[in-house]
């Protein structure tokens, strides 16, 4: 088993150590956080200890898991692939995109795998819709949530909407062509409510809405494409294919949903699906597959280059809403 270690024992902190724990390629060997109240706390839950400093659990772990605040990503990764430890570094990867490049530089250097937690690849519901996500010409995402202080420190387009911009850069294989967008600051120093639409080189437009300010929660993302529709809603973990055929207008379903194009354009049957979505833990089952990719040394799932890539259009998106 792979001796791993945990940095950061705050909330997201202590979810992963419930993790690993449950997972039999590592050993959780334990953590480090600054903070006694916490670490007190996480020692007693988990029964691991609290090693004393970042560098003190970087020589027990083969592995290190960093679950700190953005700011430290880099310093924390920077220290331990330096020191030729795996890393698994939650999402954003760091917090420029010019320290993702350095770090980039550092890991093959280093010869050692990293991936990024950007979870939401993870989520049951896109899992269960990805082999139905060919080509989509058009994508609208909403990630709504009510309003909580924490993540506050920074923009939405890097607390929430970096999600859905992993989501869309996994499926659309193609250059960013142009960037509009807009955010508005309600309480925060930072846009709270942003927007944008990004246009690609092979055609492709997506349009994403990002809200730390709703009455309620939602995480939806509709895929549009040549004859087909998916909808995927991360959150309730539901999924709906709708798909088009042709039919001859005289051997049309009496019960079927037709679409009918017109004086001698033939017709369209519409079809629905909703795929089964196998409930699992997201972020156990990201965890499994970078112990996977370490061990058979294989590609992680979410490379540092995907975490650069979102990052840096996140940046680009901010600089659009004039926060750069």
């Amino acid at each position: 088993m792979l001796r791993i270690g945990v940095l950061g024992a705050g909330h997201l902190g202590r979810i992963h150590l419930k993790c690993i724990k449950m997972i039999p390629g590592f050993r959780l060997v334990g953590f480090h956080d600054p903070d006694p109240l916490k670490s007190a706390e996480a020692e007693k839950e988990f029964g691991v200890p609290s090693f004393p400093s970042v560098d003190a659990l970087i020589e027990a772990s083969e592995v290190v898991d960093i679950v700190t605040p953005t700011v430290s990503h880099f310093e924390c990764a920077e220290r331990s692939l330096r020191a030729f430890r795996h890393v698994f570094i939650e999402k954003p990867v760091v917090a420029t995109p010019g320290e993702a490049l350095e770090l980039i530089k550092i890991a093959s250097e280093a010869g050692v795998k990293v991936q990024v937690g950007h979870v939401e690849r993870f989520n049951p519901a896109f899992l269960a819709a990805s082999e139905y996500i060919g080509k989509p010409m058009f994508i609208e995402a909403h990630r709504l949530s009510q309003f909580n202080p924490r993540g506050t420190d920074v923009p939405v387009v890097l607390d929430l909407m970096i999600h859905d911009l992993d989501i869309v850069l996994s499926v659309v294989r193609s250059n960013v062509r142009r960037i509009h967008a807009s955010g508005v600051a309600i309480v925060s120093d930072t846009p709270d409510i942003a927007n944008a639409r990004i246009e690609f080189e092979n055609g492709c437009v997506a349009n994403l809405t990002a809200s730390r300010m709703s009455l309620k929660n939602m995480r939806k993302c509709r895929f549009f494409q040549r004859d087909a529709y998916v909808a995927v809603d991360f959150l309730d973990k539901k999924v709906e294919v709708v798909t088009m055929k042709d039919v001859d207008p005289q051997q049309i379903d009496p019960f079927a949903m037709v679409l009918d194009l017109g004086e001698g354009k033939g017709a369209r049957q519409i079809s629905m699906h909703h795929p089964e979505v196998r409930p699992i833990n997201a972020i156990q089952t990201e965890l499994e597959r970078f112990a996977e990719a370490i061990e058979n040394n294989t590609i992680p799932a979410v490379t540092i280059d995907d975490g650069y890539a979102a990052l840096d259009i996140a940046y680009r998106i901010l600089e659009k809403m004039g926060q750069q």
